[in-house]
Protein backbone atom coordinates (compact mmCIF):
# COMPACT_ATOMS: atom_id res chain seq x y z
CA UNK A 1 0.00 0.00 0.00
CA UNK A 2 1.53 3.52 -1.02
CA UNK A 3 1.85 5.77 1.76
CA UNK A 4 1.07 9.35 1.42
CA UNK A 5 4.73 10.29 0.80
CA UNK A 6 4.63 8.06 -1.90
CA UNK A 7 1.79 9.55 -3.31
CA UNK A 8 2.85 13.27 -3.53
CA UNK A 9 6.13 12.59 -5.15
CA UNK A 10 4.04 10.70 -7.38
CA UNK A 11 1.90 13.61 -8.22
CA UNK A 12 4.24 15.95 -8.10
CA UNK A 13 6.50 14.12 -10.38
CA UNK A 14 3.05 13.86 -12.79
CA UNK A 15 2.65 17.56 -12.96
CA UNK A 16 5.84 18.34 -13.87
CA UNK A 17 5.19 16.20 -16.98
CA UNK A 18 2.78 18.87 -18.08
CA UNK A 19 4.69 22.29 -16.84
CA UNK A 20 7.71 24.24 -18.24
CA UNK A 21 9.93 24.16 -15.56
CA UNK A 22 13.06 22.70 -17.26
CA UNK A 23 15.20 20.35 -14.30
CA UNK A 24 17.83 19.16 -16.96
CA UNK A 25 20.61 20.24 -19.03
CA UNK A 26 19.58 22.63 -21.87
CA UNK A 27 19.01 21.83 -25.05
CA UNK A 28 20.83 24.51 -26.51
CA UNK A 29 23.38 24.31 -29.80
CA UNK A 30 26.89 24.44 -28.81
CA UNK A 31 29.23 28.09 -29.78
CA UNK A 32 32.23 28.49 -29.00
CA UNK A 33 33.25 30.78 -25.75
CA UNK A 34 35.88 32.06 -24.14
CA UNK A 35 38.63 31.48 -26.76
CA UNK A 36 36.88 28.08 -28.57
CA UNK A 37 35.87 26.83 -25.08
CA UNK A 38 32.66 25.12 -25.39
CA UNK A 39 30.20 25.17 -22.89
CA UNK A 40 26.58 24.52 -21.49
CA UNK A 41 24.26 26.39 -19.35
CA UNK A 42 22.81 23.73 -16.73
CA UNK A 43 19.31 24.78 -16.07
CA UNK A 44 18.65 23.67 -13.19
CA UNK A 45 17.58 26.13 -10.73
CA UNK A 46 15.14 24.48 -8.29
CA UNK A 47 15.73 23.12 -4.87
CA UNK A 48 13.46 19.73 -4.12
CA UNK A 49 12.02 19.22 -1.32
CA UNK A 50 11.91 15.24 -0.18
CA UNK A 51 8.85 14.14 -1.90
CA UNK A 52 10.19 15.53 -5.66
CA UNK A 53 12.84 13.60 -5.83
CA UNK A 54 13.26 10.64 -8.72
CA UNK A 55 14.17 7.38 -6.95
CA UNK A 56 15.93 4.98 -8.21
CA UNK A 57 17.97 1.60 -7.76
CA UNK A 58 21.26 0.56 -8.81
CA UNK A 59 21.51 -3.11 -10.04
CA UNK A 60 24.89 -3.97 -10.20
CA UNK A 61 27.16 -2.85 -7.95
CA UNK A 62 30.56 -2.86 -9.79
CA UNK A 63 32.77 -0.79 -10.81
CA UNK A 64 30.68 0.63 -13.39
CA UNK A 65 27.79 0.83 -11.96
CA UNK A 66 29.51 2.80 -8.61
CA UNK A 67 30.73 4.61 -11.37
CA UNK A 68 27.23 5.74 -12.72
CA UNK A 69 26.25 6.64 -9.45
CA UNK A 70 29.21 9.16 -9.06
CA UNK A 71 27.36 10.62 -11.84
CA UNK A 72 23.79 10.28 -11.36
CA UNK A 73 23.43 11.79 -7.44
CA UNK A 74 25.02 14.62 -8.56
CA UNK A 75 22.29 15.48 -10.33
CA UNK A 76 19.34 17.42 -8.16
CA UNK A 77 16.24 15.99 -7.24
CA UNK A 78 17.65 12.12 -7.39
CA UNK A 79 18.03 9.93 -4.29
CA UNK A 80 18.78 6.25 -4.65
CA UNK A 81 16.62 4.05 -2.99
CA UNK A 82 18.47 0.77 -2.84
CA UNK A 83 21.39 -1.21 -4.53
CA UNK A 84 21.26 -4.84 -5.50
CA UNK A 85 25.41 -7.03 -6.25
CA UNK A 86 25.28 -11.10 -6.00
CA UNK A 87 28.91 -10.17 -3.90
CA UNK A 88 28.76 -9.41 -0.24
CA UNK A 89 31.39 -7.11 -0.17
CA UNK A 90 29.65 -4.50 -2.35
CA UNK A 91 26.90 -4.67 -0.81
CA UNK A 92 28.76 -3.73 2.51
CA UNK A 93 30.69 -0.96 0.39
CA UNK A 94 27.43 0.18 -0.73
CA UNK A 95 26.37 0.66 2.74
CA UNK A 96 29.74 2.46 3.28
CA UNK A 97 29.38 5.02 0.38
CA UNK A 98 25.23 5.97 0.62
CA UNK A 99 24.69 5.36 3.99
CA UNK A 100 24.33 2.36 6.70
CA UNK A 101 20.35 2.39 6.43
CA UNK A 102 20.64 2.15 2.30
CA UNK A 103 18.49 -1.10 1.24
CA UNK A 104 20.54 -3.55 -0.18
CA UNK A 105 19.81 -6.93 -1.57
CA UNK A 106 21.17 -10.19 -3.60
CA UNK A 107 17.74 -10.05 -5.61
CA UNK A 108 17.06 -7.34 -8.16
CA UNK A 109 13.61 -8.60 -7.71
CA UNK A 110 13.41 -6.67 -4.57
CA UNK A 111 14.41 -4.01 -6.23
CA UNK A 112 11.71 -4.03 -9.13
CA UNK A 113 8.80 -4.95 -6.64
CA UNK A 114 9.37 -1.60 -4.64
CA UNK A 115 6.35 1.13 -5.79
CA UNK A 116 8.85 3.82 -4.40
CA UNK A 117 11.28 2.99 -7.11
CA UNK A 118 10.70 5.37 -10.23
CA UNK A 119 14.06 4.47 -12.19
CA UNK A 120 16.68 1.66 -11.86
CA UNK A 121 20.37 1.38 -13.49
CA UNK A 122 21.33 -1.81 -14.35
CA UNK A 123 24.94 -1.89 -14.32
CA UNK A 124 25.82 -5.84 -14.74
CA UNK A 125 27.30 -7.94 -16.83
CA UNK A 126 26.24 -8.39 -20.74
CA UNK A 127 24.75 -11.57 -20.89
CA UNK A 128 22.14 -10.21 -17.98
CA UNK A 129 20.99 -6.83 -19.91
CA UNK A 130 18.31 -7.64 -21.57
CA UNK A 131 16.70 -10.46 -19.30
CA UNK A 132 16.59 -7.77 -15.96
CA UNK A 133 16.01 -4.83 -18.68
CA UNK A 134 12.84 -6.19 -19.57
CA UNK A 135 11.44 -7.37 -16.01
CA UNK A 136 12.17 -3.77 -15.23
CA UNK A 137 10.09 -2.28 -18.10
CA UNK A 138 7.78 -4.61 -17.00
CA UNK A 139 7.52 -3.31 -13.57
CA UNK A 140 6.99 0.09 -14.41
CA UNK A 141 10.52 1.45 -13.99
CA UNK A 142 12.11 3.51 -16.25
CA UNK A 143 15.53 2.22 -17.54
CA UNK A 144 19.27 3.37 -17.45
CA UNK A 145 20.96 0.30 -19.05
CA UNK A 146 24.31 -0.18 -19.43
CA UNK A 147 26.05 -0.90 -23.37
CA UNK A 148 25.97 -3.01 -25.02
CA UNK A 149 22.31 -3.09 -24.54
CA UNK A 150 22.34 -6.23 -25.09
CA UNK A 151 23.98 -9.46 -25.84
CA UNK A 152 22.39 -10.84 -28.67
CA UNK A 153 20.30 -9.24 -31.07
CA UNK A 154 17.31 -10.95 -31.16
CA UNK A 155 17.14 -9.78 -27.06
CA UNK A 156 17.81 -6.33 -28.43
CA UNK A 157 14.28 -6.57 -30.16
CA UNK A 158 12.82 -8.11 -27.04
CA UNK A 159 13.70 -5.16 -25.14
CA UNK A 160 12.53 -2.63 -27.84
CA UNK A 161 8.94 -4.42 -27.65
CA UNK A 162 8.99 -3.99 -23.96
CA UNK A 163 9.91 -1.01 -23.95
CA UNK A 164 6.88 0.41 -26.94
CA UNK A 165 4.84 -2.09 -25.02
CA UNK A 166 5.06 -0.36 -21.69
CA UNK A 167 5.56 2.92 -22.37
CA UNK A 168 8.77 3.13 -19.78
CA UNK A 169 11.68 5.02 -20.96
CA UNK A 170 15.11 3.67 -22.18
CA UNK A 171 18.44 5.30 -21.74
CA UNK A 172 21.40 3.45 -23.07
CA UNK A 173 24.81 4.31 -20.96
CA UNK A 174 27.23 5.52 -23.72
CA UNK A 175 27.24 8.96 -22.28
CA UNK A 176 28.87 10.40 -25.89
CA UNK A 177 25.71 10.63 -27.40
CA UNK A 178 25.22 13.44 -24.21
CA UNK A 179 28.68 15.20 -24.79
CA UNK A 180 29.11 19.14 -25.25
CA UNK A 181 31.67 17.83 -27.76
CA UNK A 182 30.26 15.79 -30.03
CA UNK A 183 27.10 17.92 -30.22
CA UNK A 184 29.66 20.52 -31.86
CA UNK A 185 31.31 17.89 -34.05
CA UNK A 186 27.52 17.29 -35.10
CA UNK A 187 26.99 20.81 -35.88
CA UNK A 188 30.27 21.11 -37.74
CA UNK A 189 29.73 18.33 -39.97
CA UNK A 190 25.90 19.49 -40.54
CA UNK A 191 27.34 22.70 -41.46
CA UNK A 192 29.91 21.16 -44.02
CA UNK A 193 33.00 21.77 -42.22
CA UNK A 194 34.76 19.07 -44.04
CA UNK A 195 33.10 19.18 -46.99
CA UNK A 196 31.80 15.82 -48.27
CA UNK A 197 32.68 12.77 -45.69
CA UNK A 198 34.27 9.79 -47.60
CA UNK A 199 36.09 7.97 -44.90
CA UNK A 200 35.54 7.70 -40.60
CA UNK A 201 38.86 6.17 -38.88
CA UNK A 202 38.31 5.68 -34.86
CA UNK A 203 40.26 3.44 -32.09
CA UNK A 204 40.33 3.28 -28.80
CA UNK A 205 43.62 1.55 -27.48
CA UNK A 206 44.39 0.97 -23.57
CA UNK A 207 47.80 -0.09 -22.29
CA UNK A 208 47.18 -1.86 -18.40
CA UNK A 209 45.84 -4.65 -16.49
CA UNK A 210 42.70 -2.89 -15.50
CA UNK A 211 42.03 -1.71 -18.82
CA UNK A 212 42.65 -5.17 -19.93
CA UNK A 213 40.09 -6.42 -17.66
CA UNK A 214 42.54 -7.98 -14.92
CA UNK A 215 40.68 -6.67 -12.26
CA UNK A 216 41.46 -7.44 -8.49
CA UNK A 217 39.32 -10.29 -7.01
CA UNK A 218 38.21 -9.82 -3.12
CA UNK A 219 40.06 -12.50 -0.56
CA UNK A 220 36.97 -13.35 0.54
CA UNK A 221 35.39 -14.63 -3.06
CA UNK A 222 33.63 -17.79 -2.41
CA UNK A 223 30.14 -19.54 -2.99
CA UNK A 224 29.63 -18.30 0.11
CA UNK A 225 29.89 -14.57 -0.42
CA UNK A 226 28.35 -14.81 -4.47
CA UNK A 227 25.48 -15.69 -5.35
CA UNK A 228 26.79 -17.98 -8.50
CA UNK A 229 23.56 -19.47 -9.42
CA UNK A 230 22.00 -16.11 -10.27
CA UNK A 231 24.97 -14.98 -11.90
CA UNK A 232 24.83 -17.82 -14.56
CA UNK A 233 20.69 -17.55 -14.74
CA UNK A 234 20.00 -19.42 -17.59
CA UNK A 235 21.90 -17.28 -19.85
CA UNK A 236 24.93 -19.26 -18.96
CA UNK A 237 26.45 -22.38 -19.21
CA UNK A 238 26.46 -24.28 -15.31
CA UNK A 239 29.72 -24.44 -13.94
CA UNK A 240 30.73 -24.86 -11.05
CA UNK A 241 32.14 -21.40 -8.94
CA UNK A 242 35.21 -19.52 -10.36
CA UNK A 243 35.85 -16.01 -9.03
CA UNK A 244 37.58 -15.23 -12.76
CA UNK A 245 34.62 -15.96 -14.29
CA UNK A 246 32.56 -13.80 -12.50
CA UNK A 247 35.00 -10.62 -11.27
CA UNK A 248 36.38 -10.63 -14.66
CA UNK A 249 33.24 -11.73 -17.20
CA UNK A 250 34.53 -9.47 -19.78
CA UNK A 251 36.96 -12.26 -20.36
CA UNK A 252 34.80 -14.82 -21.76
CA UNK A 253 32.10 -15.24 -24.35
CA UNK A 254 29.34 -16.55 -22.34
CA UNK A 255 28.78 -13.47 -20.53
CA UNK A 256 30.83 -10.58 -22.22
CA UNK A 257 30.77 -9.09 -25.66
CA UNK A 258 34.37 -8.31 -25.99
CA UNK A 259 36.52 -5.42 -27.13
CA UNK A 260 34.21 -4.96 -30.00
CA UNK A 261 30.86 -4.59 -27.00
CA UNK A 262 33.38 -2.84 -24.40
CA UNK A 263 34.44 0.03 -26.55
CA UNK A 264 33.83 -0.61 -30.43
CA UNK A 265 30.10 0.05 -29.22
CA UNK A 266 30.65 3.45 -27.98
CA UNK A 267 32.72 4.13 -30.52
CA UNK A 268 29.82 3.54 -32.85
CA UNK A 269 27.85 5.13 -30.38
CA UNK A 270 29.75 8.44 -31.29
CA UNK A 271 29.93 7.82 -34.67
CA UNK A 272 25.82 7.25 -34.86
CA UNK A 273 25.00 10.57 -33.20
CA UNK A 274 27.84 12.93 -34.89
CA UNK A 275 26.46 11.76 -38.48
CA UNK A 276 22.48 11.04 -37.74
CA UNK A 277 24.10 7.64 -39.17
CA UNK A 278 21.82 4.27 -38.53
CA UNK A 279 24.61 2.34 -38.89
CA UNK A 280 26.43 0.08 -41.47
CA UNK A 281 25.44 -2.57 -44.18
CA UNK A 282 28.92 -4.59 -44.19
CA UNK A 283 31.13 -5.55 -41.60
CA UNK A 284 34.10 -7.21 -41.47
CA UNK A 285 37.25 -7.72 -38.86
CA UNK A 286 40.37 -9.05 -37.86
CA UNK A 287 42.31 -9.33 -34.85
CA UNK A 288 43.38 -12.74 -32.20
CA UNK A 289 44.75 -12.79 -28.90
CA UNK A 290 48.39 -11.18 -28.74
CA UNK A 291 48.99 -10.49 -25.32
CA UNK A 292 47.09 -11.11 -22.77
CA UNK A 293 46.81 -14.53 -22.78
CA UNK A 294 45.49 -15.39 -19.32
CA UNK A 295 42.64 -18.11 -20.06
CA UNK A 296 40.35 -15.47 -21.84
CA UNK A 297 38.67 -16.45 -24.84
CA UNK A 298 38.53 -13.17 -26.33
CA UNK A 299 40.56 -11.15 -28.33
CA UNK A 300 42.77 -8.23 -27.33
CA UNK A 301 43.18 -7.00 -30.32
CA UNK A 302 40.56 -5.92 -32.95
CA UNK A 303 40.07 -3.97 -36.32
CA UNK A 304 37.30 -4.17 -38.46
CA UNK A 305 36.10 -2.03 -41.59
CA UNK A 306 31.94 -1.09 -42.30
CA UNK A 307 30.21 0.23 -45.39
CA UNK A 308 27.87 2.48 -44.56
CA UNK A 309 25.59 3.39 -47.61
CA UNK A 310 23.96 6.82 -48.42
CA UNK A 311 21.95 7.80 -46.43
CA UNK A 312 19.35 11.42 -46.05
CA UNK A 313 22.13 12.54 -43.33
CA UNK A 314 25.87 11.58 -44.91
CA UNK A 315 27.45 9.91 -48.24
CA UNK A 316 28.33 6.60 -48.86
CA UNK A 317 31.73 6.21 -46.40
CA UNK A 318 33.93 3.43 -44.96
CA UNK A 319 34.42 3.38 -41.34
CA UNK A 320 38.02 1.61 -39.77
CA UNK A 321 37.78 0.54 -35.74
CA UNK A 322 40.55 -0.30 -33.63
CA UNK A 323 40.96 -1.82 -30.48
CA UNK A 324 44.28 -2.79 -29.02
CA UNK A 325 44.79 -3.65 -25.53
CA UNK A 326 48.81 -3.99 -25.88
CA UNK A 327 49.35 -0.25 -26.99
CA UNK A 328 52.91 0.44 -26.27
CA UNK A 329 52.51 3.77 -26.66
CA UNK A 330 50.47 4.20 -23.88
CA UNK A 331 46.90 3.79 -25.45
CA UNK A 332 44.28 6.67 -25.80
CA UNK A 333 41.15 7.62 -28.23
CA UNK A 334 40.41 9.19 -31.07
CA UNK A 335 37.63 9.60 -33.76
CA UNK A 336 38.88 11.39 -37.28
CA UNK A 337 36.50 12.15 -39.70
CA UNK A 338 37.85 12.57 -43.06
CA UNK A 339 36.19 14.49 -45.67
CA UNK A 340 37.00 16.39 -49.26
CA UNK A 341 37.63 19.90 -47.61
CA UNK A 342 39.49 19.06 -44.38
CA UNK A 343 39.44 16.38 -41.32
CA UNK A 344 37.44 16.90 -38.18
CA UNK A 345 39.26 15.18 -35.13
CA UNK A 346 37.29 14.42 -31.95
CA UNK A 347 40.16 13.37 -28.95
CA UNK A 348 40.62 13.90 -25.44
CA UNK A 349 38.33 17.27 -24.29
CA UNK A 350 37.60 18.50 -27.35
CA UNK A 351 37.21 18.92 -31.62
CA UNK A 352 39.29 20.16 -33.81
CA UNK A 353 38.73 20.81 -37.57
CA UNK A 354 41.73 20.88 -40.42
CA UNK A 355 40.95 22.21 -43.68
CA UNK A 356 42.11 21.99 -47.39
CA UNK A 357 40.26 22.92 -50.02
CA UNK A 358 40.29 20.93 -53.24
CA UNK A 359 41.65 23.49 -55.85
CA UNK A 360 39.16 24.35 -58.82
CA UNK A 361 41.97 24.13 -61.37
CA UNK A 362 43.10 20.80 -61.54
CA UNK A 363 46.74 21.34 -62.46
CA UNK A 364 48.80 20.14 -65.71
CA UNK A 365 51.30 17.55 -66.59
CA UNK A 366 52.50 18.69 -70.06
CA UNK A 367 56.37 18.63 -70.05
CA UNK A 368 56.15 15.79 -72.19
CA UNK A 369 53.96 17.29 -74.82
CA UNK A 370 55.69 18.89 -77.73
CA UNK A 371 56.10 22.59 -77.07
CA UNK A 372 53.65 23.49 -79.80
CA UNK A 373 50.91 21.57 -77.85
CA UNK A 374 52.20 23.15 -74.64
CA UNK A 375 51.40 26.57 -76.05
CA UNK A 376 48.40 25.70 -76.99
CA UNK A 377 47.16 23.59 -73.71
CA UNK A 378 48.21 26.58 -71.62
CA UNK A 379 46.22 28.69 -73.54
CA UNK A 380 43.28 26.62 -73.35
CA UNK A 381 43.88 25.94 -69.48
CA UNK A 382 43.92 29.19 -68.49
CA UNK A 383 41.03 30.36 -70.30
CA UNK A 384 39.23 27.77 -68.91
CA UNK A 385 40.74 28.37 -65.59
CA UNK A 386 41.46 31.95 -64.93
CA UNK A 387 43.08 33.42 -61.73
CA UNK A 388 41.41 34.76 -59.22
CA UNK A 389 41.54 35.81 -55.53
CA UNK A 390 39.17 34.82 -53.17
CA UNK A 391 39.64 35.31 -49.06
CA UNK A 392 40.41 32.39 -47.35
CA UNK A 393 39.04 31.85 -43.76
CA UNK A 394 40.50 29.81 -40.54
CA UNK A 395 42.04 26.74 -41.60
CA UNK A 396 42.42 25.37 -38.44
CA UNK A 397 39.63 25.54 -35.71
CA UNK A 398 39.42 23.79 -32.07
CA UNK A 399 36.96 23.66 -29.63
CA UNK A 400 37.61 22.29 -25.83
CA UNK A 401 35.22 21.38 -23.40
CA UNK A 402 35.89 22.90 -19.53
CA UNK A 403 38.18 21.20 -17.52
CA UNK A 404 35.72 19.88 -15.13
CA UNK A 405 33.19 18.49 -17.67
CA UNK A 406 31.13 15.80 -17.61
CA UNK A 407 29.36 13.92 -20.06
CA UNK A 408 28.21 11.40 -17.97
CA UNK A 409 26.87 14.34 -15.99
CA UNK A 410 24.65 14.87 -19.13
CA UNK A 411 23.96 11.64 -19.91
CA UNK A 412 22.26 11.24 -16.72
CA UNK A 413 20.57 14.65 -16.39
CA UNK A 414 19.06 13.90 -20.46
CA UNK A 415 17.80 10.45 -18.65
CA UNK A 416 16.14 12.47 -15.36
CA UNK A 417 14.70 15.03 -17.71
CA UNK A 418 12.80 12.73 -19.99
CA UNK A 419 11.47 11.08 -16.76
CA UNK A 420 10.06 14.56 -15.00
CA UNK A 421 9.02 16.41 -18.42
CA UNK A 422 7.89 12.91 -20.32
CA UNK A 423 10.39 14.10 -23.34
CA UNK A 424 12.40 11.43 -25.35
CA UNK A 425 16.01 10.62 -24.45
CA UNK A 426 19.46 10.90 -26.37
CA UNK A 427 19.94 8.00 -26.51
CA UNK A 428 16.55 5.07 -26.82
CA UNK A 429 16.83 1.16 -27.47
CA UNK A 430 16.40 1.60 -31.14
CA UNK A 431 19.98 3.55 -30.93
CA UNK A 432 21.15 1.42 -28.46
CA UNK A 433 20.43 -1.69 -30.87
CA UNK A 434 22.06 0.14 -34.20
CA UNK A 435 25.11 0.95 -31.87
CA UNK A 436 25.03 -2.89 -30.48
CA UNK A 437 24.50 -4.78 -33.36
CA UNK A 438 27.37 -3.75 -35.57
CA UNK A 439 29.21 -4.86 -32.79
CA UNK A 440 28.36 -7.43 -31.41
CA UNK A 441 28.17 -8.56 -35.15
CA UNK A 442 31.96 -7.43 -35.33
CA UNK A 443 32.48 -10.47 -32.99
CA UNK A 444 30.39 -13.00 -35.59
CA UNK A 445 32.66 -11.80 -38.29
CA UNK A 446 36.00 -12.51 -36.36
CA UNK A 447 35.01 -15.89 -34.89
CA UNK A 448 33.20 -17.08 -37.96
CA UNK A 449 35.43 -15.67 -40.30
CA UNK A 450 32.61 -13.89 -42.52
CA UNK A 451 31.85 -11.00 -43.47
CA UNK A 452 28.13 -10.05 -42.38
CA UNK A 453 25.83 -7.69 -44.17
CA UNK A 454 23.30 -5.85 -41.99
CA UNK A 455 20.23 -4.39 -42.48
CA UNK A 456 20.72 -0.66 -40.62
CA UNK A 457 17.33 -0.13 -40.99
CA UNK A 458 15.52 -3.02 -40.07
CA UNK A 459 18.22 -4.27 -37.72
CA UNK A 460 18.87 -7.85 -38.85
CA UNK A 461 21.13 -9.70 -40.56
CA UNK A 462 20.68 -10.17 -44.03
CA UNK A 463 23.13 -13.13 -44.80
CA UNK A 464 27.20 -13.27 -44.18
CA UNK A 465 29.87 -15.14 -46.39
CA UNK A 466 32.57 -16.85 -45.56
CA UNK A 467 35.90 -15.11 -46.45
Amino acid sequence: MKTDNQHSRRNFLKKMASTAVAASVAPTILLPRNGNVLSREIAYRKTFGANDHIQIGLIGGGIQGTSNMESALKVPGVKLMAVADLYDGRLVRAKELYGHDMATTKDYREILNRPDIDAVVVAVPDHLHAQIGIEALKAGKALYCEKPMTKLIEEGHALIKAAHETKQLVQVGSQRVSSIIYAKARELFRAGAIGELNLVEAYYDRHSAQGAWQYSLPLDASPETVDWDRFLSDKAPKIPFDPLHFFRWRNYQRYGTGVAGDLFVHLFSGIHFVLDSKGPNRIMTSGGLRYWKDGRDVPDLMVGIYDYPKTESHPEFTLTLRVNFADGSGGGQQFRFIGSEGQMIISGRGVSIKKKRLAEAPGYTINTFPEAMQEAFLKTYHEKYPAKFEVIGPQEEEYTAPREYSDSYDHFANFFNAIRNKTGVVEDAVFGLRAAGPALLSNTSHFERKIVHWNPETMVVERSATT
